[in-house]
């Protein structure tokens, strides 16, 4: 018989105003201690000198990860122009210098081919596994890699500021699995003067905003007991916002909690579509639209 995990058996999400020089597995681990959660996990790592949304999920929500995770992110960052380094970012050592310095008609004029479907190739400093290793135990080993580039939707790219001639101030709307850090290193390539990420902060992702709903770690600790952590916790039914949601009848919230097809209420939706099923403002299950039935492929027990 498999041992019981320790820990308070907690559901919900807490979206982390994380600081720079943790990584986003030390703030997790940190999190989940001073919650006592039994279960934790994160939608979308940050490296670990960048700031901002780190969506955290307990217990239940953790079936809604892969929602927030696919889910559409902002960032803002600041690009030094001038020198490219080996992790593509200012932790790194520099690797090839330039005198050029482009205008702020240059860099818009550049920007405009970083918009829409792209292709990207990761850093090489990355958590992108090449043979089951990931890239960066390679990297950081000295070995050349060469990583094969990957698709990326960018749905806005702004010069938003230039606070000097070295330094170039950008906001990114971009899909799941975009890198900043190789869009610095890429616009830099294309302007031919090089560049790299100085400083990073996500702003959302998905549904979480640093600003309306980031908490801080000192917060967090300060807040002691369960009950006014737990207060911090938002409704694991945040990281499905973006499925549309259909009414599960009572008779039907045993079924598909057993995981079994039941019939639910709901409006517009087509044959197969994906959506989920709540009872009394709760999420029952996720699954398929079909027939007037859900087939259920995750089912919440809250």
């Amino acid at each position: 018989m498999a041992r019981r995990r320790k820990g308070r058996d907690i559901s919900g999400w807490l979206v982390v105003d994380k600081p720079a020089g943790l990584t986003s597995a030390d703030v997790v681990n940190k999190v989940r201690r001073a919650f006592d959660a039994r279960k934790a996990g994160h939608a979308g790592t940050l490296d670990p000198a960048a700031t901002g949304v780190l969506a955290i999920a307990f217990g239940e929500a953790t079936k809604t990860v892969p929602y927030v995770t696919d889910a559409m992110k902002a960032y803002r960052f600041t690009v030094r122009l001038g020198a490219e380094t080996n992790t593509d970012d200012a932790e790194g050592e520099v690797v090839r210098t330039s005198d050029l310095r482009p205008d702020d008609a240059a860099i818009k004029a550049a920007i405009s081919a970083f918009i829409g479907e792209i292709e990207q190739v990761p850093p090489a400093f990355s958590a992108v596994k090449i043979d089951g290793e990931r890239a960066y135990k390679r990297a950081r080993e000295g070995e050349e890699l060469t990583l094969a580039s990957r698709p990326l939707w960018v749905e806005e790219l702004l010069l938003t500021g230039r606070p000097s001639e070295d330094l170039v101030e950008l906001e990114l709307t971009c899909g799941k699995g975009g890198y900043v850090r190789a869009i610095a290193r890429d616009l830099g390539r294309a302007l031919g003067c090089l560049g790299h990420v100085e400083t990073l902060r996500r702003l959302w992702s998905g549904p979480f905003d640093a600003e309306e709903d980031g908490v801080s770690l000192a917060r967090i600790e300060e807040a002691g007991d369960p009950e006014a952590l737990d207060a911090l916790l938002l409704p694991l039914e945040d990281g499905l916002f973006d499925l549309p949601e259909a009414r599960c009848p009572a008779e039907s919230v045993g079924r598909l909690k057993n995981g079994n097809p039941a019939p639910v209420i709901g409006t517009g939706l087509e044959y197969g579509e994906e959506c989920w099923a709540s009872h009394d403002g709760r999420a029952i299950a996720v699954g398929r639209w079909k027939g007037g039935d859900l087939h259920p492929s995750r089912v919440f027990h809250t």
